[in-house]
């Protein structure tokens, strides 16, 4: 039985809530706080139904006639489960957050509002069974998060959000050139679709391509690829939940699923290499990779290098794909779920350092650990795992990837995962030494930048046990990998329906 109500119902809670919220007067703090809360939980129970729907072998699809070939399609499948289970389990942790964070500030409505708008837009992308609708909200996704980019109404913040737009919208015209040549060519191909392009292989080699360039560029700027990553280390003049929103669940995410559904779901893995385009793939990557983690070594204010870090993180997806074989696509999957919990994980402990002791300097943060031992701790978890020692998620990714490279014969890629990791060990080690190891000011070093008392604990309970939830889940994702419905065990799932009969 097909339950269409189901993903139209996960997409509308999203736009139901940003259209409340933007009605409400700035001063309902408390609905406001009810109505998100509630929402983000709505969605986690929808997309848990999905992921048993799933499972038990259902696809639910939601369809209806734009124009003449052109059809709005929500489609719900293993793939797409899993980054609209990231996009609402990441909603509500940085929901509860961005409630703390932005407790008193001017402009509430304004954020929340579109901050829902940006979830609905990642909800609609995840569930996307079409080029036509993938482009719809993922146009939407740039135009709600520009709002939060500029939301500290600063200069230097208006100056990100206008690089953020000169990026992405450039980028939204070579997607949907790619898109329209696409469709002239083959009509309105769906996701789902068992033809695939093969048959067009012989007469238009060139042309499928030249459409496969212009999608996966459109989309690797989003994905913070290099050269096209520029916009992503500007944009973290924005408020810790905003930096967690674009590093973790929507806008790198988004980028990065959406190549996944070109290579897996439009082309179709082995049309992909005959075109001799996934190799590309995976040098691309592998440049952004070292690059990111370079650039992150010379940082000294740490969203910055957390920024970085994730230029250099995102692209293990692709480099999975660039890996033929099933380990690779399970490592590239697997990441796509790990790489957003550990890196909210850093944002949230970020925010938590600046707003507690006014910390955006990484020689500000010595000592911390002592003052803030619960935040630190959450940081040396997503720390660890970016690096990739185990038993934390980081550590799953990397073995996968290393074994697929392996299985495939494309030995370079290991030495990239080593001295990824290496690098990375470089930056972050650092850090976790002037947390643990440095004296603080309490040993008479002077005060901390600018030391707040936000709550009985160490800092105010919204902010505080958001980060401890997303930890323990990264560490649990690594101790508990082959659990049933485990982020591995989903990207096998998923993985198996690409190699597999």
């Amino acid at each position: 039985m097909n339950a269409a109500w189901l993903p139209l119902t996960a997409l509308a809670t999203s736009l139901l809530v940003a259209v409340t919220i933007f009605a409400l007067p700035e001063e309902a703090r408390r609905l406001r706080t009810t109505i998100n809360i509630g929402a983000a939980v709505v969605k986690i129970i929808l997309v848990t139904l999905m992921v048993r729907r799933v499972a038990a072998g259902h696809e639910d699809i939601f369809s209806f006639q734009v124009i003449g070939g052109l059809d709005f399609v929500l489609r719900i499948d293993a793939l797409g489960v899993m980054f609209a289970g990231l996009s609402s389990l990441l909603w509500l942790c940085t929901t509860i957050y961005a409630i703390g964070y932005l407790e008193g500030s001017a402009n509430r409505k304004r954020f929340f509002g579109f901050f829902s708008l940006c979830v609905a837009s990642t909800i609609g992308i995840a569930l996307a069974d079409n080029l036509f609708t993938f482009l719809i909200f993922y146009e939407m996704l740039t135009l709600s998060t520009y709002p939060l980019v500029v939301h500290r109404g600063t200069e230097k913040a208006l100056n990100a959000g206008r690089v953020y737009l000169r990026y992405t919208l450039s980028a939204g015209v070579v997607l949907l050139l790619g898109a329209v040549l696409l469709n002239n060519l083959t009509g309105d191909q769906s996701f789902s679709s068992e033809e695939g392009l093969g048959d067009y292989l012989n007469d238009h080699r060139g042309l499928l391509t030249l459409i496969f360039i212009l999608l996966v560029s459109g989309l690797a700027v989003k994905a913070a690829m290099v050269p096209l990553h520029g916009w992503l280390p500007r944009a973290m003049v924005a408020p810790a939940p905003v930096s967690a929103l674009l590093h973790a669940v929507a806008v790198v995410k988004a980028g990065a699923f959406g190549i996944l559904r070109v290579v897996y779901d439009l082309y179709g893995i082995e049309l992909s290499v005959e075109l001799g385009v996934i190799t590309g793939l995976a040098v691309a990557a592998s440049i952004t990779i070292i690059y990111g983690s370079l650039r992150a070594i010379a940082q000294q204010e740490l969203k910055p290098l957390l920024a970085f870090s994730t230029v250099s993180q995102v692209s293990y997806v692709i480099l999975g794909i660039g890996i033929f074989g099933p380990f690779g696509t399970v490592g590239a999957l697997a990441h796509l779920l790990h790489q957003g919990l550990m890196k909210v994980t850093l944002f949230f402990c970020a925010g938590n350092y600046a707003e507690e002791l006014g910390i955006h300097r990484i020689d500000e943060i010595d000592g911390a650990g002592k003052r803030m031992p619960l935040t630190s701790i959450a940081f040396t978890i997503g720390a660890l795992g970016m690096i990739g020692l185990p038993p934390v998620a980081g550590f799953i990714t990397k073995w996968y990837l290393g074994v697929g490279a392996i299985q495939a014969e494309m030995y370079w890629v290991v030495a990239v995962l080593v001295a990824s990791s290496t690098l990375n060990a470089m930056y972050f080690l650092p850090i976790l030494h002037r947390l643990w190891f440095r004296p603080g000011p309490s040993h008479g070093k002077g005060n901390w930048p600018h030391e707040q008392r936000l709550g009985r604990l160490e800092t105010h309970g919204w902010l505080l046990w958001p980060m401890m939830f997303t930890a323990l889940i990264s560490l649990g994702a690594g101790l508990f990998a082959g659990l049933p419905y485990s982020p591995l065990d989903w990207a096998a799932r998923v993985a198996s329906g690409e190699y597999l009969p």
